[in-house]
């Protein structure tokens, strides 16, 4: 496996020249700003230069190359495949209770035999997470299952997913590796909880309208104070730690949308009623420490070429601002020497909690390595 990074800008074009690659498996990962929804000029091109490729990508919060993070422009990897396989399925989802239906139908698709990881790139604003990432349970045993969903910096107003290698909303896509190569992968925050747990006593699928008995928008505002003003994209300074009675594994949703009306909040995945829901807050050094843990849970031990795709949150870079480039450091410097890191800022991560099936999480630094052995 062999891979090629390099940025893209409207100003000043491709960073290098594109490079001649013949391999018949080759993939194109390309994630980048809202804007390029309407500049369709690198897409077609990278599409004439390697006709052979899949080309997949999604629209970002920031974008990931190597130890540095870029925004306004593109960042792209070219990976060339030796002795793996690729299969590429994409569907639409039309309404957001449609999104546990096109996970199964985009398992379907690409189940097999040889079928070593799916990675997963979904429309951040028109999809339930948590019920796409069930979807893909429904179908696939023993495979892992990672991925993202699309962002918009802070605006929250429209985010892009690459279909046929053009831009276009309410889309998922969905990428099978087959065949002789290795896939691993880590998620982990570096959130703490705060104040009191409450039980969720009202909620439909996504949309909590109530905790012990209270307005869940009244009551996130009063720990908010002065930046209640600015949600949601403040919101996601403070986050929501879902548990069940009973249970070990800890969620962590993130704010969508908020309704005056109702006075609910929206979030990338669902929260059950029973469930019961704690903010949580972080430092750097925290948030840090989350991102060396996923990488050191990935166990990616190797001499050979890896790539890893990082997918933090949103919700992370705002919390370390300038500082957001140590934990993208803080990857590469725990993973094998030869790998490159690409990825992108999200609205929601896909990833096994430890092992097993998928969940849908939020706040997290969550990575996918590949390498073929």
């Amino acid at each position: 496996m062999k891979t090629v990074t390099l940025s893209y800008s409207a100003t000043h074009g491709f960073s290098t020249p594109l490079p001649v690659i013949t391999a018949e498996q080759c993939l194109v990962l390309v994630f980048g700003h809202s804007c390029f929804a309407n500049n369709s000029i690198p897409f077609d091109t990278l599409r004439a230069q390697y006709p052979q490729a899949i080309i997949m990508g999604c629209s970002s919060a920031g974008e990931i190359l190597g130890k540095r993070i870029h925004d306004g422009g593109l960042v792209i990897a070219i990976i060339s495949f030796e002795s793996s396989q690729l299969r590429f399925a994409h569907s639409v989802v039309r309404e957001i209770q449609d999104s546990r239906y096109t996970g199964r139908l985009l398992a379907d698709q690409l189940s097999g035999e040889d079928l070593r990881g799916v990675f997963v790139l979904s429309d951040g604003l028109h999809v339930n997470g948590s019920e796409l990432a069930q979807g893909f349970n429904d179908v696939l045993q023993g495979v892992t299952v990672t991925g993202g969903l699309a962002g918009d910096g802070e605006h929250f107003s429209s985010t892009w997913v690459l279909q046929n290698g053009k831009p276009v909303e309410r889309v998922v896509t969905a990428l099978g590796l087959y065949g002789n190569i290795s896939v691993g992968h880590g998620s982990k925050g570096g959130w703490v909880p705060f104040g009191p747990a409450r039980e969720v006593t009202r909620a439909e699928h996504n949309i909590l309208y109530e905790l012990s008995g209270k307005p869940a928008l009244a009551l996130y505002k009063t720990y908010l104070g002065d930046m209640a003003t600015g949600l949601p994209a403040t919101g996601l300074r403070f986050p929501l730690a879902l548990s069940q009675p009973g249970e070990d594994k800890e969620l962590v949703r993130t704010i969508l949308a908020v309704d005056e009306a109702t006075q609910s909040l929206t979030f990338a995945g669902d929260i059950p009623v029973g469930a019961y829901a704690q903010l949580m807050r972080a430092n750097i050094d925290q948030l840090v420490e989350g991102a060396e843990q996923a990488a050191l849970m990935s166990d990616t031990h190797t001499t050979q070429s890896v790539l890893c795709i990082a997918i933090s949150c949103v919700g992370r870079r705002m919390v370390m601002g300038a500082d957001a480039e140590e934990e993208v450091e803080a990857v590469l410097d725990i993973l094998p020497e030869a790998t490159q890191q690409i990825g992108f800022y999200s609205y929601g991560e896909i990833s096994p909690y430890a092992k097993g099936d998928c969940d849908l999480h939020n706040q997290t630094m969550t990575l996918t390595t590949w390498y073929e052995p």
